[in-house]
Order: C-alpha cells, then structure tokens, then sequence
C-alpha cells in the first residue's frame, strides 16, 4: 500500500441513515470493507465529508430546493461522519460542497499524479465524481465495488458499468484483491 491512497468518500450520516432521504441500504456491508481497507493502509488513508456549503444563487440552490430536508447548517449532525468512521484516519477531513473530491485539497496531499483507491458513497454520485476528474488529471484510480454503496442496486451497478468504460485510468476492483496487492 505504500505507493496508494485510500479515499474513503462521505462515510456520514446523511447517507449511511436509514432513515434518511439519502441514505444507501447497502452502507453497512460497505462500510465493513472499508474498515478493512483503512486499517491496511494505515496513514495513507483520507476521509471526506460533503458539505451544505455551496452558493445557493447558483444551481445548487434549484439542488436544495428539491432536497429541503439536506438544507440545513454544516454543523448538523446529519453531516457527521458515522460514530465508526472517526478513527479511520489520522488526517483532518477533506471538506467540501461539491459532488466530486478530487481537486486542490486532495492534490495538496497525495500529489498531482496519484494511485488513489476509492470507496465510499454513493457510487452513483460522489464517487463517480471523484473518479472521473482524478482520471482526467492523471491519477490512477481505482475504484472498490464491494466498498462503495450506491442508492439502489440499479444504480449501483449503472455507476459501475460507467467507471468500467475508463480503463486503464479506472480500474474497478473488490476489498480482497486490493489487500491481496500490498
């Protein structure tokens, strides 16, 4: 692991909840591969959090018009990461309002050319929008189907499809081949 980066994408509240508009029934099975993960790659591990922040002038605020009950401060608890998430990295949260986290505050990290390991949720959202501009910046990424948790199973398995038209750049893989390749 010691060349990757393990990106553990918006492990919070808001989308692990079952009770929530947003919440992935399939969090808790991913979730558990991503324990394993982190715990295999150690200090190179970065979590994110997907934050309320944005312009609301913009279309995001046409977004949280159709999704009122998200519309609330950073700070609300739905924003936290889930209580088992806290420790997964020793490393502040990289924070933003944006779908997609691949940019300047994960570069500053890794660097500009990485081999990011992606998981998280949901599939058909922030990690697609992780991987796509990570790819196009030069990053190798792989992405950790049975650590990502989608909306649906439809949508899961759509997402997937999408992220295997971009090889070699992309590269979709499972929790035991990624720690089988330390």
């Amino acid at each position: 692991m010691t060349d990757r980066w393990l990106v553990v994408i918006d492990p919070q509240a808001i989308f692990a909840a079952p009770d929530s508009d947003w919440g992935s029934p399939f969090f808790p099975e991913a979730f558990a591969n991503i324990r394993r993960l982190a715990d295999a790659f150690g200090d190179r591990v970065i979590v994110t959090r997907w934050l309320p922040t944005a312009d609301r002038s913009t279309a995001w605020g046409d977004y949280f018009a159709a999704w009122p009950f998200a519309d609330v401060p950073a700070d609300d608890p739905l924003y936290a990461l889930v209580p088992d998430a806290a420790g997964l990295s020793p490393r502040a949260t990289v924070d933003l309002p944006t779908f997609g986290k691949w940019g300047p505050a994960l570069e500053r990290i890794t660097g500009p050319a990485p081999h990011l390991v992606l998981c998280g949720v949901s599939t058909d959202c922030c990690v697609i929008s992780t991987a796509l501009p990570a790819a196009d910046a030069g990053a190798h990424v792989e992405i950790v189907a049975d650590a990502c948790a989608g909306s649906t199973a439809e949508n899961q398995a759509a997402a997937l499809h999408v992220l295997g038209l971009y090889p070699p750049q992309i590269a979709l893989t499972d929790t035991a081949a990624v720690l089988t390749a330390r």
